[in-house]
């Protein structure tokens, strides 16, 4: 089996584009929310979400869009993407620009891309109605490859000329997170040397508002305090858009091209709760298995672990079903010196980008020695009693680090990432 290492992060996200940005975001506990009417022109609610900045999406047409290196685009490529696409490049670059890849090297055969998206509601509601209104007679070119679920493979794999795997991941929240894991068992296995991960999502009226009607989004209107994984007053998630890439790739392949690992990843596992479409199974079984898999996979002891990344979603019963099976694990134990939070409290729920997303800042966080504490946490939920639940960002040699995913279906993922050796 081939060691597996992260050598490139890059995003696109509400608490920063870049590196340096999200570090800073992480360090000061700066959430990136705003007070947003969406769809905007006064129709819809005002709601707390996720806002990236930089980037403009005013009408339907990419070619009237802004996003940071637009210039150096060709209009046939940008003519194919969709908010969450223009999302998904911009991270893509960061990371291959950290990874020290060139575009000239992604066609070897031996690089593959998985990504991870819903596609995009709001270009198929706009080419839908277009074809309506003009009676079903004529419709895009670009309407399905700028739509549907597969669009960030359609446009990145043609762009970046990859020659090996091309894969979407659709399973809810855990899309992102199964994309990562199935990337790592192709590596793992010699399938390829190397595998780009990118996820993204919209972030839009089309994409968000939908949730109002399962009551699955906070009605709270203070951005500083919408979003507050496992405390007693949550109410609903704040959803976000953006988009987040990884590269990785076998520790060999990292070594012949003298490129240094920022993290290497140890393990993953998965299961299902085989409980609700949508519920959480309430005691947290699907993610207690999933965790268990994880640690087993990579061999490594649950009191080992440094920080979790919960999934905490900031929604009463999702918090509550992961406390449960983090618990039984043993990390609310007398002496337990796992550090738990949620940079949801400061993100924003990504949706099928999650998964990476905090994968990312896993990631990010292990090479910069720091646990991001629960920002808006004040009145924790008595559930977690015992558990170590930090509400400053603190400065922590760490070693290996636990991130969680959940998703409609009962869907759980979870990644074991550690200090490369």
């Amino acid at each position: 089996m081939n060691r597996v290492v992260v050598t490139g992060i890059g995003f696109a996200s509400s608490i920063g584009v870049g590196q340096e940005e999200v570090l800073s975001s992480l360090q000061d506990l700066r959430h990136g929310f705003a007070l947003q009417q969406l769809p905007g022109e006064g129709i819809g609610p005002e709601l707390v979400c996720g806002k990236v900045d930089g980037f403009d999406f005013t009408g339907n047409e990419s070619r009237n869009w802004t996003f940071p290196g637009l210039e150096d685009l060709d209009t046939a490529f940008v003519s194919g993407l969709s908010p969450h696409g223009a999302y998904a490049w911009v991270a893509l670059e960061e990371a291959l620009k950290h990874a020290d890849l060139k575009r000239a090297q992604l066609g070897d055969g031996k690089t593959g891309i998985f990504c991870a998206s819903a596609g995009s509601a709001r270009m198929m509601h706009h080419h839908i109605g277009r074809m309506a209104a003009a009676n079903w007679k004529r419709s895009s070119p670009m309407g399905v490859v700028s739509s549907i679920a597969g669009t960030l493979n359609f446009n990145l794999a043609a762009h970046y000329g990859i020659q090996g795997a091309n894969c979407g991941f659709v399973s809810a929240c855990t899309s992102s997170s199964h994309a990562i894991g199935y990337a790592f068992d192709e590596i793992a296995l010699g399938r390829h040397e190397r595998i780009l991960v990118v996820a993204a999502e919209d972030g839009e009226a089309e994409t968000l508002l939908p949730f109002l009607g399962m009551r699955a989004l906070s009605r709270n209107q203070d951005p500083d305090t919408a979003s507050r994984p496992f405390d007693q007053k949550r109410d609903g998630f704040v959803g976000t858009g953006g988009g987040v890439a990884l590269i990785l790739e076998s520790m060999d392949s990292a070594h012949s091209r003298r490129t240094e690992p920022i993290a290497e990843m140890l393990g993953w596992g998965q299961a299902s709760d085989g409980h609700s479409v949508a519920a959480p199974h309430p005691e947290g079984l699907g993610i207690q298995t999933a965790m268990k898999n994880c640690l087993a996979s990579a061999k490594v002891d649950a009191k080992s672990i440094d920080w979790i990344n919960a999934h905490a979603t900031s929604t009463p019963a999702g918090d509550r079903a992961e406390v449960l099976a983090l618990k039984s694990l043993g990390f609310a134990e007398a002496g337990a010196q796992t550090s738990i939070s949620s940079t949801k409290g400061l993100t924003g729920h990504g949706l099928s980008f999650s998964g990476a997303l905090e994968a990312a800042i896993c990631v990010l966080c292990l090479s910069k020695g720091i646990v991001p504490g629960n920002s808006a946490l004040t009145e924790p939920d008595p559930l977690c009693d015992g558990l170590s639940l930090p509400t400053e960002t603190t400065q922590k040699g760490l070693q290996f680090v636990l991130n969680n995913n959940s998703g409609f279906g009962g869907s759980n993922v979870c990644q074991l990432f550690a200090q490369p050796k």
